[in-house]
């Protein structure tokens, strides 16, 4: 069992290449510009690679390999997608998820 804090966020940052792993999340619904929620963690045990669940702006779940994601931030919120602050090295923000 892998345990993670239930705030934290992560961004994508895809890796490119031929030996990038599959899928490539900013093809199938990700965005650059989102923090996304982990709703869960997943290690095959003949692997050292790490999934993490997570939502993706189309509302599917996704396992993305953490080769693809950065630290985004510990957020105290209802919301499963937050716009990341603006930077100049990072995408476009985006929109804010309302939560009903």
């Amino acid at each position: 069992m892998i345990a993670f804090h239930p705030h934290l966020f992560v961004r994508v940052q895809e890796l490119t290449g031929p030996r990038a792993p599959q899928p490539l999340p900013l093809s199938n619904g990700f965005n650059g510009g989102c923090a996304y929620r982990v709703l869960g963690v997943f290690s095959p045990s003949e692997t050292s690679e790490a999934y993490f669940i997570l939502p993706n702006d189309r509302e599917e779940l996704w396992f993305i390999s953490q080769r693809h994601l950065r630290f985004a931030g510990l957020h105290d919120t209802a919301a499963h997608h937050l716009p990341l602050p603006a930077h100049p090295s990072l995408p476009a923000p985006c929109e804010p998820e309302t939560v009903s």
